[in-house]
């Protein structure tokens, strides 16, 4: 990997979880990202709004395809940038303590009643 390949890397998962964590959990200035919430409503785009890890897919399909070198390239890219940025939400949110940890994340261990 080339030095301007992983800044390429880096630069874009960085953007992609910028702009996916505006969209998803701030209000932006004059409310405007809010008020785009809101008037998505709960339909399709509303629940992708809602949802971190859905919106980082489609934000992270714009920045593969600026950074990518051809098709195939592109193709790794997208799923990396994504899961980039995801990393980084998990990241920042633990460290902002438990009310901003992802509620949607499966539990990692479960244990039936006993009858």
């Amino acid at each position: 990997m080339h030095e301007a390949d992983f800044y390429s890397l880096a630069l874009g998962i960085l953007c992609v979880w910028r702009i996916t964590h505006l969209l998803q959990a701030e209000d932006g200035p004059w409310n405007m990202v809010l008020r785009l919430r809101r008037a998505a409503g709960d339909g399709a785009i509303g629940a992708m709004l809602d949802c971190f890890d859905c919106l980082s897919l489609w934000i992270s399909i714009v920045f593969a395809a600026l950074l990518a070198h051809g098709v195939p390239h592109g193709m790794l890219l997208w799923p990396a940038l994504s899961g980039g940025a995801m990393l980084l939400q998990r990241v920042s949110a633990a460290k902002n303590g438990p009310e901003h940890a992802d509620n949607d994340a499966p539990a990692m261990f479960t244990e039936d009643e006993e009858k």
